[in-house]
């Protein structure tokens, strides 16, 4: 569900009680840090960084967003709200591309 901002943008609302998880046609496969997600279904591979691959692990690891939000906070430096306007933004963009999919909660 996506709702108008001020500036007429569309934002993701997404409970933070929901839980994200890998589908089956996506696989992931690390290598130093770093890794490589690539969707079965579209044939198009996405690389992460060291920070992009620990965001990836604790959303799909997690038992809610929240959760991995709380993980997250307790490895990194970042104001509350730079974090949860950023994993609303990467959750996004892993929606788009059929990288997640959304359950629980």
């Amino acid at each position: 569900m996506y709702a108008p901002t001020r500036e007429g943008e569309l934002v993701l609302l997404l409970s933070f009680a929901k839980r994200l998880k890998a589908p089956g046609h996506v696989l992931m496969r690390e290598l130093s840090g770093e890794s490589v997600l690539l969707n079965l279904n579209s044939e198009c591979y996405f690389g992460l960084n060291e920070v992009g691959t620990c965001i990836w692990t604790a959303l799909t690891t997690s038992d809610s967003v929240q959760a991995a939000y709380e993980a997250l906070l307790a490895v990194y430096d970042v104001e509350t709200e730079r974090l949860r306007r950023d994993l609303h933004e990467v959750i996004e963009t892993l929606l788009e591309h059929g990288l997640v999919e959304v359950s629980g909660g």
